[in-house]
């Protein structure tokens, strides 16, 4: 009787011990590639299923968007420039067999792939391209992945060019060009202003001309302007000279008085 009750016990410790082997539980985000005796058995998941042990082998795969950085490249440029750049790649597996089958470690082999394009792509571009147009450069580089990846099961749905590392000597070069830049915006401006001014000064010339008086006033005024200064000499034109002299005796007398 003992015996048949220890092969009773025997018996329900291998059927739960099997049946914990047999059942499998993925997460919503999660797909299992089931293989039977080494042949491609289908994708499961997600939710609870069962395997056979011993004859099915699962490998798991994330359908997640993965966040994949790509280290820093050396890369030189059309224009002959060494510089430094890295990125950052969003990719997310479409096919789970493909990504299994198709492919020896797809992160890695997307990784390294995204190293080559980003080398290769940028070396074709100036440095001022590279530094002005990173959104053309990033759907380019985004492009160029996806077709390539696309036989794995993969979408690189986005690629970002996170920094470009300059020499010190390329960095200093850009500062005085830009400070170039700078004075020549500058000196334009300053010439535009005499521009107009000259302009503004030419039509104002032309009504003095038309209006005798209204030049004479003119002068006036800038005579009471003159006068307001104090050890100044004032030499005026010998055809005016009396009025003037006049005028301008009249407004110093006029000003000192004020002053007390």
């Amino acid at each position: 009787m003992a015996v048949w009750e220890g092969l009773i016990v025997f018996i329900i410790f291998v059927v739960v011990l099997y049946l914990a082997s047999a059942i499998k539980v993925l997460r919503e985000y999660e797909r299992a590639v089931r293989f039977r005796l080494g042949r491609f058995a289908g994708i499961k998941g997600p939710g609870i299923f069962l395997i056979v042990p011993v004859l099915d082998r699962l490998r798991k795969v994330d359908l997640r968007t993965i966040t994949l950085d790509v280290p820093k490249q050396r890369v030189v440029t059309k224009d002959n420039v060494s510089v430094d750049v890295d990125a950052v790649v969003y990719m997310r597996v479409l096919k789970p067999d493909d990504a299994i089958m198709k492919v020896e470690h797809y992160i890695m082999a997307t990784s390294l792939l995204a190293q080559t394009t980003l080398r290769d792509v940028l070396g074709q571009r100036d440095l001022d391209e590279l530094l002005t147009k990173r959104d053309e450069l990033n759907v380019s580089l985004q492009k160029i992945l996806d077709e390539a990846t696309d036989a794995w099961g993969i979408k690189v749905s986005s690629v970002t060019i996170r920094d470009v590392s300059l020499p010190e000597e390329m960095l200093r070069a850009i500062a005085k060009q830009a400070e170039a830049e700078r004075e020549r915006r500058s000196r334009v401006i300053m010439a535009q202003g005499e521009f107009e001014a000259a302009k503004k000064m030419t039509e104002a010339a032309k009504k003095y001309q038309e209006n005798p008086s209204a030049m004479r006033l003119r002068e006036l005024q800038t005579l009471t302007e003159i006068a307001r200064e104090k050890n100044m000499i004032v030499v005026t034109p010998t055809q005016v000279g009396t009025s003037l002299g006049e005028v301008l005796g009249l407004t110093s007398a006029v000003l000192k008085k004020r002053k007390k």
